[in-house]
């Protein structure tokens, strides 16, 4: 899918396979503008590219932005790159589709707000620390008409995705659901979300889903 990975940035994984399946079923057609918020590595910004879409991808991580310039300038594909967190650097514009793969991760609280690698995942201690933020801020970044498609764990809470995108007067449903097995985060918290009831006593494997919201027209 991508070309490079540099040490500290995620790597495309489950989650972004999924979520770049959704988004070649969306099929946005030439030209459309598409945001790719937490672009990590850039690998669904370029795929959206190869579509002839006008691409926009953002990432808090000096690292990820590095490492999506580097794939983007190596597959000679035009993505536009800036460095932001979450809409801040393109509260400016509209767009036709959003993608969204945030951290969502649940995390012990170990009072402060997750660095160094871990914010490529760590979300909080419900795993919606940019979730909610996501869901309240995004619908006002769409065109009529435009969706929003974001991918997270259902640990994290699909029904209170589809609960605040609802309220924001978007159409969401989940259209897209995958059992994986835990990698090694998940592995490594175990105990303790099974403590906290996150995860069920008999419980060994995860579930992705993507949800789509569109704004009416």
């Amino acid at each position: 899918m991508i070309a490079l990975v540099l040490p500290g940035v995620y790597a495309p994984q489950d989650d972004t396979e999924l979520l770049a399946e959704a988004l070649h079923e969306e099929a946005p057609p030439p030209g459309a503008r598409v945001l790719d918020v937490g672009t990590g590595s850039g690998a669904l910004a370029l795929e959206a590219a190869r579509r002839g879409a006008e691409v926009t991808a953002v990432d808090v991580s000096r690292r990820a932005v590095w490492t999506a310039r580097l794939n983007a300038w190596m597959t000679r594909l035009p993505v536009r790159i800036r460095r932001g967190n979450l809409f801040t650097p393109v509260r400016d514009r509209t767009y036709d589709l959003i993608l969204a793969n945030p951290p969502y991760v649940p995390a012990p609280d170990a009072g402060r707000g997750p660095h160094g690698r871990a914010r490529a995942w760590d979300a909080g201690r419900d795993g919606r620390l940019l979730l909610d933020r996501i869901c309240r801020d995004a619908p006002a970044l769409l065109r009529p008409g435009g969706v929003l498609l974001i991918v997270h764990s259902a640990l994290s809470g699909s029904d209170r995705t589809l609960e605040l995108l609802r309220a924001a007067g978007l159409k969401a449903s989940v259209i897209r659901r995958r059992w994986i097995a835990f990698g090694p985060v998940l592995r490594s918290r175990e105990d303790w979300l099974r403590r906290s009831g996150l995860l069920a006593p008999a419980e060994d494997r995860e579930e992705l889903v993507v949800i789509r919201a569109e704004r009416p027209c």
